[in-house]
């Protein structure tokens, strides 16, 4: 189940206005400003949710797009049909 929480940061990776930090535990900020809520944001990158995004290779702990991925996609349309 994805809280409202979450599902502001899924809608925030899909219209492309999130980066992550690449790393195990990766931290999100949104329009540029650390997301308030690390713990959910770490948990979605464990939930394979969201991830770095495809291309140019940054070292750990540099900031790169975020996207979601398509369990991602599935979990944000999914409640958006329900809604």
């Amino acid at each position: 189940m994805v809280n409202r929480r979450a599902l502001a940061m899924l809608r925030a990776v899909g219209a492309g206005r999130a980066e992550l930090t690449c790393s195990c535990e990766p931290d999100l900020r949104v329009d540029g400003l650390p997301c308030c809520d690390q713990a959910t944001a770490h948990e979605l990158a464990r939930a394979g949710l969201i991830r770095p995004a495809r291309g140019p290779v940054v070292a750990v702990g540099q900031w790169t797009r975020a996207e979601l991925t398509d369990d991602g996609r599935l979990a944000l349309g999914g409640t958006i049909a329900a809604a």
